[in-house]
This record gives structure tokens, C-alpha cells and sequence, in this order.
């Protein structure tokens, strides 16, 4: 495995060769496995989970890391091409990357959707130029439409908790006070498709998934012998489900209009997940990726309740990362 950018490039028995990788590393460590390796770590965007995992889990496997943060700390980066740079950024990504790339032995990077460019956004146009100016073991630690980290995090927890191969899988939007990117999302549907469950994304009108998304899921699903659809039915939906995957958002059908995503999501306040979704699925286990606004996305009595999983998601982001520098670095 030269790049981990999308679960998709890997084939269904690469991640489960990945995620038994990790879960051998979760028991038995090997703390000397990446000794002398570097990590370089670039994000555009906020972290936790994602940049505490990674340096965690370089650490326990005997390596360092540095991160970058543009502009706090460091030159801000421009990322746009052909433009006149005569703005706040003083240096480029296409000096900055090859730089930070012969400083390490794997990289990562962090840049999220645009949100002004649905077609733009759904090409990876801003990640895949970074990504064509190094040669090195990459990794996407969340760009415009994937977060392949979270999505083998996820995969991980639902065998953590023995939940059946074809299990009904619901991908639930949530209201959020603004449009967020459809990285995660994407990601846990695909990952859930090629698992082979029975997927079904739950939405109101004018946040349904956009179509490539969709017909790469039900590709992955029909190899694997699930099933992928979508609907805005809550009650059918959630009948018998074991995972109900909460996330929110930005409305696909005014995508990059701020104003009218607001106008749409003003009235769905009560798409915030609350025991009473559960009457028809009494077993069904909640899961996020975080971070989760409480009382607005999922209610506190959901999250701090016995089936939320979220914690234990988290958590997996550990070995899981584990498992990927570990491949990457040494195969």
C-alpha cells in the first residue's frame, strides 16, 4: 500500500486485512516498528480526533511526527492555481508540499470542500493537485468528499460489536445550524456498502446524497452483497435497525447558496436524534463521528445512554491509524 486516500482504491479484503492488522496491533504493540520514521502532518482545518490519533499512534509505534498548521505558526499556504499571489498567503503549495514532503517519510493532509462548487468539490480538484506534488506514502486525513481514517475507524467498531455483515445500516442526517461537508457522510456510506450491509440513507428533502456518491456505494454494495437506497421516511427507515449513523450536512440542492441552505434547514429543527426514533429499533446502537453538537444533532440522553458508541468509535480512530502508518511504513 503506497497512499491511503480512499477506502475505495483498497478492495474489501485489503481493509479487512487492514483492520485485523489493527486489531493485532491493539493487542499486541510493537513499539519499535516505525523507530526513525518521520510523519508530517498538514491541516487546513481544525482537529482533534484526527491529529491526536496520528501522533498518538506514531509515538506507539516507535516514530515522530510534526505538524503544520498555514498561517498559525507558519506561512499561510496558497492553494488556488495560476493565481496572482497578492493576498495574505505568502507561499504556495507547490513549493511548500515538495518541502515538507522531504522532511518526512509519510504525510498527511487536511483541506475540506470549498462549498462553493458541488462538481469541483466531487472531483477532490484541491487535494489531488497537493496530492500529484509529492511521491511519499500519503495519507487523506479528510478532504472534499472522504475521510477514509474515520470509515476504517467505523468498520472496526461495528466489528467490535459483532454487528451482522447485513445488518441494517442507517445513515441519518441531522440538523446542524450551518452546512457542513459531505466528507464524512460519503465515507460511511461507502464504508458500509463495501462491508455488505443493508444501507439506507435517511434524509429530508433537499439533502439527498448527490448521485456519484450513491451509484460508487450501490457498486461497492452489489460486490459485497448489500444493498444501498434512500428515503425520507424516518419510522420505515429505522424499523429493525442495528446502526443508526448520525451526521450532518450541507443541502445538495442549493449547494454553495448559504442563504437558501438556511432557508431549508430552518424548518428541520426536529431532525435532532432522540430516544423516541428508536420505538421500532430498540437494539439500535447510535454512532457519530464527531464532534456532535448535544440537544441539537443528538440529544444528551441519547449520547450519554447505553447505545450510543460513540466514545468507542473514537477510540478506534487509535488502531486504526496504527494499522495504516504501520502498512504504509513498513510493509
Amino acid at each position: 500500500m503506497k497512499r491511503f486516500v480512499d477506502l475505495a482504491d483498497l478492495g474489501r479484503d485489503e481493509v479487512l486485512s487492514l483492520l485485523e492488522l489493527a486489531r493485532r496491533l491493539e493487542k499486541q504493540p510493537e513499539p519499535h516498528a516505525l523507530a526513525g520514521k518521520q510523519l508530517g502532518l498538514l491541516f487546513f482545518n481544525p482537529s482533534l480526533r484526527t491529529l491526536a490519533s496520528f501522533q498518538a499512534a506514531m509515538a506507539r509505534l516507535g516514530g515522530s511526527s510534526f505538524v503544520i498548521n498555514p498561517g498559525q505558526g507558519s506561512w499561510q499556504l496558497e492553494t488556488r492555481p495560476d493565481v496572482v499571489m497578492d493576498g495574505a498567503a505568502a507561499e504556495h503549495v507547490r513549493e511548500a508540499i515538495p518541502v515538507l514532503a522531504s522532511y518526512c517519510d509519510a504525510l498527511g493532509i487536511r483541506i475540506f470542500a470549498e462549498g462553493r462548487d458541488l462538481e469541483h468539490d466531487l472531483a477532490e480538484g484541491t487535494f489531488n493537485a497537493m496530492a500529484a506534488l509529492t511521491d511519499k506514502p500519503l495519507i487523506n486525513l479528510e478532504s472534499a468528499v472522504n475521510h477514509p481514517c474515520q470509515a476504517l475507524a467505523d468498520w472496526k467498531t461495528l466489528d467490535d460489536l459483532a454487528v451482522p455483515r447485513a445488518a441494517r445500516f442507517v445513515l441519518s442526517w441531522a440538523y446542524h445550524p450551518r452546512a457542513l461537508p459531505l466528507a464524512v457522510p460519503a465515507a460511511a456510506l461507502h464504508m458500509a456498502a463495501l462491508r455488505g450491509m443493508e444501507v439506507i440513507v435517511l434524509r429530508p428533502d433537499g439533502y439527498a446524497l448527490p448521485a456519484p456518491l450513491m451509484e460508487r456505494a450501490r457498486r461497492a454494495a452489489a460486490a459485497s452483497g448489500g444493498s444501498v437506497r434512500e428515503t425520507s421516511a424516518r419510522d420505515e427507515a429505522l424499523e429493525g435497525a442495528q446502526v443508526l449513523y448520525v451526521k450532518e450536512w450541507g443541502a445538495t440542492a442549493c449547494y454553495g447558496d448559504a442563504a437558501a441552505d438556511a432557508r431549508l434547514r430552518s424548518a428541520l429543527t426536529d431532525w435532532c436524534v432522540r430516544e423516541d426514533w428508536f420505538a421500532a429499533a430498540p437494539e439500535c446502537r447510535v454512532m457519530h463521528c464527531l464532534p456532535v453538537r448535544r440537544n441539537t444533532a443528538i440529544a444528551a440522553a441519547v449520547l450519554d445512554g447505553p447505545r450510543s458508541v460513540v466514545q468507542r468509535e473514537a477510540y478506534n480512530r487509535l488502531p486504526a491509524q496504527m494499522a495504516v502508518l504501520h502498512r504504509l511504513l513498513r510493509p
